[in-house]
């Protein structure tokens, strides 16, 4: 009986340690995007990011890119966090949209992380109901509302200087990076829910700018959740243009964004990598594609 009791024991211990073992997954869809070249340049950002992710110095984290909704189911079930990218909602615009909004239910249920970059936090009138009610408002915590939707229109404008600023407070989120100024399209006037339009207990503003110039108000443009579900999100209405991946700023709040949806711990000093050249991630602008064909970044 003790002998039994023994190996039990050691085979708990050998499944223990194999299940501490298995790396962090970051799940990166991307989605359709009919943007010309330069602008948005979703399937390069996912590329970069998965960069960005493996070289954070974050332990054991790995990012897959997907360009369609994952068949396989694994890949839904070891995901920490999913990150979207694509002109609104990826979802929204794949087929088989009502099963994939079921099976993002059941990950956000499990505590799955969700992120959601520049126009993949946007919303179609057609998506929402008449209240502007979605799931990605409880998910994410907030949305963008294009000028489609009839309880709220958020404004998409490209400002020639935006400058950007971190919000007051202790969120790790927060860590490791400075104001910073783009020309860029962040979204302002973004959706939050109810009458007056105010974020949830549960939401923190990141990041805020002063905008529209003309008339400047205080405006979220990045924003977290922390979920009833033990789950978290993250998003931000940046970038537009596929050269401001360049800017570290921007680019460690993002990352510190991701890193924490996956709860993960985010550095003191914020997720810092130093990017190679915006090439090596196949972006379609001419002007921006390398000389020599090469194989992207971090893609098999």
């Amino acid at each position: 009986m003790y002998k039994r009791s023994l190996a039990l024991a050691f085979v708990g211990l050998i499944a223990t340690s194999l299940w501490a073992a298995e790396p962090t997954q970051v799940l990166i869809v991307v989605g359709p995007s009919s943007h010309p070249p330069g602008s948005h340049e979703v399937a390069a950002g996912g590329r970069l990011l998965k960069y960005c992710i493996e070289q954070s110095g974050v332990d054991d984290i790995k990012a897959d890119v997907v360009y369609e909704w994952p068949q396989e189911e694994t890949l839904l079930d070891q995901a920490s966090t999913v990150v979207f990218l694509g002109d609104t909602f990826p979802p929204q615009r794949m087929p088989e949209t009502k099963k994939i909004l079921a099976q993002l239910d059941a990950m956000m249920q499990r505590g799955c992380g969700i992120v959601c970059v520049h126009y993949a936090t946007g919303l179609w009138g057609e998506d929402v109901t008449a209240d502007g009610d979605h799931p990605l408002l409880r998910w994410l915590g907030g949305y963008f509302a294009n000028g489609t939707c009839p309880h709220h229109q958020g404004i998409a404008k490209v400002f020639p200087q935006a400058t950007i600023k971190p919000a007051i407070g202790p969120h790790p989120i927060l860590r490791g990076w400075k104001s910073f100024t783009l020309h860029d399209e962040p979204y302002i006037l973004n959706y939050f829910g109810g009458p007056e339009n105010r974020p949830a207990d549960n939401v923190t503003p990141i990041a805020t700018s002063k905008l529209p110039p003309e008339n400047p108000h205080n405006e979220i443009v990045a924003w977290a959740v922390q979920r009833e579900d033990s789950g978290r999100g993250f998003a931000i209405v940046m970038p537009h243009f596929y050269k401001n991946w360049e800017n570290d700023d921007l680019r460690c709040c993002i990352l510190n964004g991701i890193i924490w949806s996956a709860k993960e711990t985010v550095p003191d000093g914020g997720v810092q990598v130093k990017l190679p050249e915006l090439t090596r991630f196949q972006p379609a602008a001419a002007e921006l594609k390398p000389r020599t064909k090469q194989r992207p970044v971090g893609v098999k």
